[in-house]
């Protein structure tokens, strides 16, 4: 991307509790409410955050050593208590295998350092997590189709 900053997605209702996002490449992906096989929007906000840590670290640990496996599972527990929705107790498992030698060692040691800058400073998504960002909302009353 160049120097623009803005990230965009279009949700568009295809059903009932049935959408279906577009970025601004044109990929699309349908979500639904957990009624369907659709991803549901808390998964996809892990996914958020398991992807954008892979794919944050990833390129650290592969100058050294391109790994044979990097597979993350995340879960979490979503629990409605005072704050209301949301989820608690989340874990990020990274299963990794590099090579033997010297480079698959770099990169082994490199791992929990380059997880630690994600986590704390360079991937997006967790960044926004922790800090809390809010969305505004606006409505616009349009003309049905």
């Amino acid at each position: 991307m160049s120097g623009d900053t803005e990230r965009t997605v279009q949700l568009t209702r295809t059903g009932p509790s049935r959408y279906r996002a577009t970025n601004a490449r044109g990929t699309t992906l349908d979500i639904g409410d957990g009624s369907s096989d659709d991803f549901t929007p808390v998964e996809l906000l892990l996914v958020a955050l398991a992807g954008c840590t892979a794919i944050t670290v990833d390129p650290l640990v592969s100058r050294r050593a391109e790994p044979d496996v990097l597979d993350v599972d995340i879960r979490a527990d979503k629990i409605r208590d005072e704050l209301g929705n949301h989820l608690v107790d989340l874990l990020m498992r990274f299963d990794v295998a590099f090579p033997g030698g010297e480079a698959g060692d770099r990169a082994r040691e490199l791992l929990p350092d380059a997880l630690a800058k994600a986590e704390e400073r360079l991937c997006t998504v967790s960044r926004t997590l922790a800090i809390g960002a809010q969305a505004e909302i606006e409505i616009n009353d349009v003309q049905p189709r």
